[in-house]
C-alpha cells in the first residue's frame, strides 16, 4: 500500500504554463549611486548598493519597486515605479535603467545623479512569476518597456526562441547578452503619438512560431491595450497566455495599469 502510493505521488506533474503569483514584504531601503551609464541618448543605467539589499528579492522580469524622489521645493517626495534590470546578491548591487523623456522629478534626479548620491526605495510588492517553460516568447514594448524585456531575454533558458519589438528613439538599440535564440526588431520613434501603429505595422509581418507562445506587452496604456486586442483578438493567441501592462498612461503621472478584459 505504501509503496502504491508513493509510486502515485511520483506520477504527479506540476501544470504546464502556470503563472505563479508572490507576496513579497514591503521594505522600504536608502540606497546609495556607485555607477552611471549612458546606453543610449534617452536611457541612463544607475547601479545602486546598500547593505539593506541582503535580502532584498525580485523573483520576476517585470516586478517594480518605488523610488522615492525628493521634491526640489521641500514638498511631498514624488513616488515613481521602476523594473529592477539586475540584482547580484553577492555585491548587492541593484542596477535601474532610467528612460529620461519629458521633465518630470525621476528625470531630473536621474539626470544630475552623482556617484554617492542616495535614494529610497520601496518593494517589489509582489512578483507574477512566468515560467520558462513556453515553446517561444514575443516581447513588446516603448523605452520605459525595455529594462523589463532586456532583462526576460537576459534570464531565458538556452535556445528558446524570442522576439522584442521596442519602439524607440533613433540610435537607442541595445545590446543584450542572452543564451536564448533572440530575434530583434528595433522601431525608430517617428512622432510621439504613433508608437501604436508602428508596432501594429511591424508584427503584421511576425509569424507566430508553432507551439505553446508567451506575449509580453508594456507601453502607455492606449498603446497596450490596441497591442494586446491585435495579438488576441485578430491574432487568435490565447488570452490567459497573454500579458499587458499600461506603464505609462498620456498627461498622467505615476500611472501604472494592468491591461484586462
Amino acid at each position: 500500500m505504501e509503496t502504491s502510493m508513493m509510486e502515485s505521488s511520483m506520477d504527479v506533474i506540476a501544470p504546464a504554463h502556470q503563472i505563479v503569483r508572490v507576496r513579497h514584504e514591503v521594505r522600504w531601503r536608502t540606497l546609495t549611486v556607485t555607477s552611471r551609464e549612458m546606453l543610449g541618448p534617452r536611457m541612463l543605467r544607475l547601479g545602486f548598493t546598500s547593505p539593506e539589499l541582503h535580502d532584498f528579492v525580485s523573483a520576476s522580469y517585470d516586478d517594480h519597486v518605488k523610488l522615492l524622489f525628493p521634491a526640489a521645493d521641500g514638498g511631498e517626495p514624488a513616488k515613481r515605479d521602476f523594473t529592477p534590470r539586475r540584482f547580484d546578491r553577492a555585491s548587492n548591487t541593484l542596477i535601474i535603467d532610467f528612460a529620461l523623456h519629458e521633465a518630470g522629478p525621476a528625470t531630473a534626479w536621474a539626470a544630475a545623479a552623482a556617484i554617492g548620491d542616495t535614494l529610497q526605495i520601496g518593494g517589489p510588492r509582489g512578483s507574477s512569476v512566468v515560467p520558462d517553460d513556453f515553446d517561444w516568447y514575443l516581447l513588446i514594448g516603448d523605452d520605459t518597456a525595455l529594462p523589463a524585456i532586456g532583462r526576460r531575454i537576459e534570464e531565458l533558458r538556452a535556445g528558446v526562441p524570442v522576439a522584442s519589438f521596442v519602439v524607440t528613439e533613433p540610435g537607442s538599440a541595445q545590446s543584450i547578452e542572452t543564451k536564448a535564440n533572440w530575434t530583434p526588431h528595433w522601431i525608430a520613434r517617428q512622432n510621439a503619438f504613433g508608437d501604436a501603429e508602428l508596432l501594429h505595422a511591424a508584427l503584421t509581418h511576425f509569424k507566430f512560431p508553432a507551439g505553446d507562445g508567451f506575449i509580453w506587452i508594456a507601453a502607455e496604456a492606449a498603446v497596450a491595450r490596441h497591442l494586446r486586442s491585435y495579438v488576441t483578438d485578430m491574432r487568435g493567441h490565447p488570452r490567459q497566455w497573454t500579458k499587458a501592462a499600461g506603464y505609462w498612461k498620456r498627461g498622467v503621472a505615476d500611472a501604472h495599469e494592468k491591461i484586462e478584459d
